[in-house]
């Protein structure tokens, strides 16, 4: 009988063990995706000073076009006239789907946009240091379905006028 009220109570444990580090694990992920809306909605708002805060200081964003890889400093000097216009881009996003490192200091997610450009998809990695998320890096590319790409390929082979 004894062996019987262990066996239930050790269940119990790890139920409620489980329902803990489910918890956890969706309060971190509404944290970051809060964390990616703001960055985006930063950048629809063009309000610069939170848009780049939101970066480590090692920051790469990896853009559309083939010569696009900034570092923070790069991307803020590309940036700012843009924000200074009032007027920089505006990524909505959807479908974002994210992993953890095991140790939880590291999230990478990937994520559908609808911009100017039609279909986009986003990539990133958060980091945690000193109990802060920030963002590391960004890839955004264009979505291209494979029966279209000989007539993109034909495209970008044409010299820019």
């Amino acid at each position: 009988m004894a062996l019987l009220v262990f066996r239930i109570a050790m269940k119990i444990k790890i139920f409620f063990l489980i329902l803990l580090l489910n918890k956890s694990v969706s309060y971190s992920q509404s944290e970051l995706d809060k964390i990616v809306d703001d960055w985006h909605l930063a950048a629809s708002n063009a309000v610069f000073e939170p848009y780049f805060k939101t970066m480590t200081e090692d920051f790469i964003f990896l853009g559309t076009a083939p010569g696009e890889r900034w570092t923070k400093e790069q991307f803020a000097l590309f940036s700012k006239p843009y924000f200074d216009k009032g007027k920089a881009w505006d990524f909505k996003a959807s479908n974002r789907t994210w992993n953890y490192s095991s140790n939880r200091k590291t999230a990478w997610f990937d994520e559908d946009l609808d911009t100017w450009m039609r279909g986009c998809r986003g990539s990133g990695v958060l980091v945690k240091k000193k109990g802060e998320w920030k963002i590391a890096y960004y890839n955004l590319t264009v979505l291209i379905e494979n029966e279209k790409m000989k007539s993109f390929i034909d495209l970008r082979d044409r010299p820019i006028d």
